[in-house]
C-alpha cells in the first residue's frame, strides 16, 4: 500500500474495556434511478421525468430509526436535496447527521479533478444552505475513490471535509482498494488530513469480503450477516453499515 494512500491505520477509536463497540448506521439518500447500474439506460437529463420515491421512503426510515432509538449519518445526494429540502431538514431535526453524497451521482474516476470539485461544492453548498450549518462528511457514489481517483481525497481536504467513507477495502468491478485498512483510520494527504471510515469487510477464505450494506444485505442470509458483523466487532473494529431508501 503506497504511503500516500493510507497512513496511521492504527489510529482507531478503541472502546473502553468491557464496553460495547460503537458502530455506525449510514444511509445513502438517493432514488432508485440514480444508481450507477442504470447509467446506461437512464440519462441524468431524464431524472426529473421519474416519480420520486426517496422522500416517502426516507421518512419511513426516520420513523423506524426513531422507534428504535437509533441515530445515524445520512449521505444526501445534492440533486435530491434541491428538490426535497424538507427531507434534509427532517433528517437533521430527527437528530441525525447530514453528509454529502455528491450532486449528480457520478463515478469519481470518470470525472476530472475540476469536475469533481464542482460537484462536491455544489452538493455541499446546497446542504449547508438548507441546514445553516457546516457539512463535513462525504461518501462517493458507488464508493468510487479507488487507486485511479486518490486525488479526490486532496480535493475533499481542500474543500473542508473532515471525514470520508468511500474507500472499500475489497476488490470489486466498480470500486475498492484491496489491502486498504478495514478499520477507521487517519489519512494524511498533501492537502490535509481526513478520517476514513471504510465500509465493512470480513476476511473469508483469505479475502476481505464485503458485508453489512447495500446489495450484500440482500444477497446473504441474515444469520450470516449477523455472524460476520459480530466477528468484526470481536476483532475490535467498529463497522459502518449502509443502505439506501429504495
Amino acid at each position: 500500500m503506497p504511503a500516500d494512500v493510507l497512513l496511521h491505520p492504527a489510529a482507531v477509536p478503541v472502546p473502553a474495556a468491557g464496553g460495547p463497540t460503537l458502530n455506525a448506521l449510514t444511509i445513502d439518500v438517493e432514488d432508485y434511478f440514480h444508481v450507477s447500474g442504470f447509467e446506461a439506460c437512464v440519462a441524468r437529463s431524464q431524472w426529473d421525468d421519474y416519480p420520486l420515491r426517496v422522500a416517502d421512503n426516507s421518512h419511513r426510515l426516520l420513523d423506524i430509526l426513531d422507534a428504535a432509538g437509533v441515530r445515524g449519518t445520512f449521505f444526501v445526494l445534492g440533486w435530491v436535496a434541491e428538490r426535497r429540502p424538507d427531507v434534509v431538514k427532517d433528517i437533521r431535526a430527527a437528530g441525525h447527521e447530514v453528509a454529502s453524497h455528491g450532486q449528480w451521482h457520478r463515478l469519481i474516476y470518470r470525472q476530472t479533478p475540476e469536475e469533481f470539485r464542482a460537484d462536491v461544492r455544489q452538493s455541499r453548498d446546497v446542504l449547508q444552505d438548507i441546514l445553516g450549518q457546516a457539512v463535513t462528511a462525504y461518501r462517493a457514489p458507488s464508493f468510487s475513490i479507488t487507486r485511479a481517483s486518490l486525488w479526490a481525497l486532496d480535493v475533499l481536504a481542500e474543500e473542508g471535509f473532515l471525514l470520508d467513507s468511500s474507500v472499500y477495502p475489497a476488490r470489486h468491478d466498480r470500486y475498492g482498494i484491496p489491502g486498504a485498512p478495514p478499520e477507521p483510520h487517519r489519512i494524511e494527504r498533501r492537502a490535509g488530513t481526513l478520517w476514513e471510515f471504510p465500509p465493512p469487510v470480513y476476511r473469508f477464505l483469505g479475502r476481505p469480503t464485503p458485508v453489512g450494506g447495500g446489495g450484500w444485505f440482500r444477497l446473504y442470509p441474515y444469520a450470516l450477516t449477523r455472524r460476520w458483523l459480530a466477528a468484526i466487532n470481536r476483532a475490535g473494529r467498529p463497522f459502518a453499515a449502509y443502505l439506501h431508501p429504495w
